[in-house]
């Protein structure tokens, strides 16, 4: 029975016959793990924690996954029901207005991009949500990794090996089928006159195991989405951000006059876990901690999320030996052309945003300024930051990129992998799909590697960025490796003392060509592979977060921390035998809480001078639980755990 049927534990025999193979051909000795593991338990930790697992999935708001949720008694949220925003039908509820949706249908005077327009106006209806880059079949059926009914093909006899078995079935279901590429997703009721706010996902005509529409997820738009002006502060909101400009700005932002929008109202979709969706999710709420005040930290894609991962920074367009450089060309100008009212005159990669004459800078600055609180932008003189995905500077297999107008040059700036290295602590990236990559770059041609190479994903890897670890073939073989390492490391007992694990681009849970229920599967099987080996997990935690909120809607407090974030929050689940409960945390948090916490576990010092994770936790009020009193504050996590008395917390 399948893992998203049932919702229930895998017995360890289930889970070693599903991947033996895989196990049996990743080539990770016992006894060199053995050793790495006797090591790792003598280093001297600030927590019972040994080993983080840090699992990434794409794309998902924390509204978008948990805003139906009904957590313990005794706990309380903050989402779409606790609100009143909706129902726990998903039905409007009595502040449904709270979530209304708004337009600007009058140019701004001054002709430039605004942050916070002067003048808006209530949709009627939402805009139509389409099917924007969603899949119209399975998948896996597209790659040729399972038939029609889900059995994997004599091709690929494992079907998606990152999946247990009996899971295969959903890489082929789910495709929108007939419906046209970008049009009106009609298995949603009532489709063209959608009140003019959040609205399910899923219903009988569109269930959980379903593609959906894709929508925007950029630096600039996102600051737009979020409406933010200090005129609108209150003192639960005191950074004024009010969510609700998000299909104006998806069916604007990009739109020629005449042509018809790919985006529309798809990003004010939520899942409703008191129908059963995302029953995976919901179980790991009810049993371990979540946070509810955790947020994307750079605004825009997969690259800018990754680079708040992996360097709790956004770092600068360069010359590849770490000076600032003027790229050749994708220059970023969101001012509104000529007769449109939010029609960017160009979608770019970089932006120098030390430079208030540059289109759109002087906006966010004057924001910024404006904050209760002091805060940077955090640019440097002269510098250009990417603002949306921007190319990969290496191949897997460490050779240099073409350099092209959207790609990142090399990355010198100290990364947390740089800091555990210097500690001599073992750290992992596993990316879904990395040795076909590899096997890819390094010449093969097959149709089973051009497949999973396909499936990885390294502009989700920040360390494939990274001049020290790219530029050096050791560094490579020791810290990049395939998903399928992992799962041998989870079953020998031989993880690092840190994991980056990042799934292939089939079960990652991405809208359009993804969806959340391969996400959930995978992320079950690694628990339950963990949970296998219980001396090892007795000193695990697994951290289960989004790279980004996918350009979803979210109602919840926002930070700003500089030019690039914070962002809308995303989920965060934490798995341990030390976050047990069903516990909600509500201390502000950001991706770059992730570097705090392996910072202060394992006793490193901040990256560089200017990273996040030199900010202090926060501190907060009893009457406000979700806004520090000492912005701009981040949390180190510590707080998601119950590490008990008499330990160095």
């Amino acid at each position: 029975m399948s893992v998203i049927a049932s919702c229930k534990k895998k017995k360890l025999a289930d889970l070693v016959a599903i991947s033996i193979a895989a196990l049996m051909s990743t080539g990770s000795g016992t006894a060199q793990g053995a050793d790495r593991a006797d090591d790792e338990h003598a280093l001297r930790t600030r927590s019972p924690i040994k080993h983080l697992i840090y699992i990434i999935g794409e794309n998902r708001s924390f509204d978008n996954v948990y805003g139906a949720y009904q957590p313990r008694p005794g706990q309380t949220i903050a989402n779409l029901l606790s609100k009143g925003i909706i129902k726990a039908d998903g039905t409007p509820g009595r502040h449904f207005a709270r979530g209304t949706q708004y337009q600007v249908t009058v140019p701004e005077a001054s002709g430039k991009f605004f942050l916070s327009p002067s003048q808006k106006m209530p949709y009627q209806t939402l805009p139509v949500p389409t099917i924007a880059g969603a899949q119209p079949a399975g998948i896996g059926v597209e790659f040729g990794l399972v038939d029609a009914n889900g059995v994997p093909t004599a091709l690929f006899p494992q079907g998606d090996p990152e999946l247990p078995a009996e899971d295969q079935f959903l890489l082929a279901t789910g495709g929108t089928g007939s419906i046209p590429r970008n049009g009106a997703d009609t298995r949603i009721p009532n489709v063209f006159t959608l009140a003019p706010g959040p609205f399910p996902q899923t219903s009988p005509t569109l269930p959980y195991d379903s593609y959906e529409g894709d929508t925007v997820h950029q630096l600039f738009q996102m600051w737009q989405q979020s409406d933010c002006s200090v005129s609108h502060a209150t003192r639960q909101n005191p950074t004024g951000c009010l969510h609700d400009l998000y299909p104006f700005v998806a069916t604007t932002f990009g739109t020629a006059p005449g042509h018809v929008p790919t985006d529309g109202g798809q990003d004010m979709a939520f899942y409703n876990m008191n129908i059963s969706d995302a029953p995976i999710f919901k179980s790991l709420a009810d049993t371990y901690t979540i946070s509810d005040n955790y947020h994307q930290g750079i605004m825009g894609g997969s690259v800018t999320a990754a680079f708040a991962i992996g360097f709790g920074d956004n770092p600068f367009f360069s010359d590849g030996n770490g000076n600032p450089a003027v790229p050749t060309g994708s220059i970023a100008n969101p001012d509104p052309q000529a007769g449109t009212i939010n029609t960017y005159q160009s979608v770019g990669t970089w932006i120098k945003c030390s430079d208030p004459a540059q289109p759109g800078v002087a906006a966010i600055a004057d924001y910024l300024a404006a904050l209760p609180y002091r805060v940077k932008t955090n640019c440097e003189p002269g510098a250009y930051y990417p603002l949306r995905d921007a190319d990969l500077p290496y191949a897997a297999n460490g050779m240099l990129a073409a350099l092209t107008p959207t790609a990142m040059p090399p990355v010198s700036q100290r990364h947390i992998g740089d800091a555990l290295n210097e500690k001599g602590i073992s750290w992992i990236y596993y990316g879904g799909g990395y040795n076909a990559a590899l096997s890819v770059a390094n010449g093969a041609s097959d149709i089973v590697s051009r497949v999973f190479a396909a499936g990885y994903c390294g502009i989700c890897n920040p360390f494939q960025y990274s001049k020290s670890i790219m530029s050096d073939p050791d560094q490579r073989a020791a810290h990049l490796k395939d998903v399928l390492d992992l799962f041998a490391d989870l079953k020998n007992g031989t993880l690092p003392a840190v994991s980056f694990v990042k799934e292939d681009g089939a079960l990652e849970g991405h809208p359009g060509s993804g969806k959340l229920d391969p996400f959930e599967a995978f992320v079950q099987f690694v628990i339950d592979l963990a949970k296998s080996n219980p001396r090892q997990f007795a000193e695990t935690a697994i951290v289960i977060s989004f790279d980004e909120s996918g350009g979803l809607y979210d109602s919840g407090f926002i930070q700003p921390l500089d030019f690039f974030g914070d962002g809308p929050r995303i989920p965060l689940v934490v798995v341990s035998p030390f976050s047990t409960g069903g516990r909600v945390v509500h201390s502000y948090s950001d991706q770059v809480s992730v570097v705090k916490f392996i910072e202060r576990n394992w006793r490193l010092e901040p990256l560089t001078a200017r990273s996040r994770d030199n900010l202090p936790n926060p501190v907060v009020d009893d009457d406000n639980l979700y806004v520090p009193h000492n912005m701009p504050a981040i949390s180190d996590l510590f707080d998601m755990f119950d590490f008990g008395r008499g330990r160095d917390n």
